[in-house]
């Protein structure tokens, strides 16, 4: 039922991919593209810069997807899953425009980056993560703290501490090592999957606007514009 759950928010997923798709790669990068600051020259070391670059900005837009209210309405579709199987992989949000998780890419356009370039290595990133997915897979190792690996990601996909909040990294664990939000998988501690107020829902519709009724409401009851912004803005609730 969580796969089939799974299935039926990706299908939407993919429709309204197609509008999302034309504003933030078909608008917005090329109206940032056309003001860019640099052109990258067709050199090898370009493409481990993007790469480097398009991971350090992935931290960025993750984490922030945890902590901002607004972001997290979108993001958390994906932790809605209360199993860890593969078919989470592509549990995602379908409003990821209004949610501004494109404006953290945008920065490679500017700098130079070609738009093609940056989105092309952004679907490689989330490509890898597909596999992530799962427990049948347990710890690798040396590996681990590295890369991004099943056992990290089980940790960030956790509702329970002192997992939560952990390993935002797309493939590599570097920038969680160095803004100190690594976490590695315990053996004596079971992790819990899913949200914090979890969602039993098998209707797609529930799954994905749940916590985006619960953001609106709590703007409606607040009184003037300036305390509404700092509900959207604010963490989670």
């Amino acid at each position: 039922m969580e796969s089939a759950t799974s299935v039926g928010v990706a299908t939407g997923h993919q429709l309204t991919g197609i509008f999302n798709r034309l504003l933030i790669q078909g608008v917005m990068a090329s109206f940032v593209w056309k003001y860019r600051l640099y052109t990258m020259p067709e050199k090898w070391w370009v493409y481990p810069a993007l790469f480097f670059g398009l991971e350090f900005c992935y931290y960025c837009y993750h984490r922030a997807s945890h902590e901002i209210f607004l972001m997290w309405a979108t993001h958390s579709t994906h932790h809605s899953p209360n199993e860890m199987t593969l078919s989470a992989a592509y549990r995602l949000g379908w409003l990821p425009f209004l949610s501004f998780t494109w404006v953290f890419f945008l920065p490679l356009v500017l700098i130079g980056f070609s738009p093609i370039a940056v989105f092309t290595m952004l679907s490689i990133n989330l490509m890898y993560q597909f596999w992530l997915h799962t427990k049948l897979i347990p710890r690798l190792g040396f590996l681990e703290g590295i890369i991004n690996t099943p056992s990290a990601h089980r940790v960030h996909h956790a509702s329970n501490r002192p997992y939560l909040d952990k390993n935002y990294g797309g493939i590599l664990m570097i920038f969680d090592r160095l803004f100190g939000t690594y976490a590695k998988e315990e053996q004596d501690i079971e992790i819990i999957y899913g949200l914090t107020h979890p969602n039993y829902s098998k209707n797609p519709f529930v799954v994905v606007f749940r916590v985006w009724g619960e953001m609106l409401r709590g703007c409606k009851e607040k009184s003037t514009l300036l305390e509404k912004l700092r509900l959207l803005f604010s963490p989670p609730q």
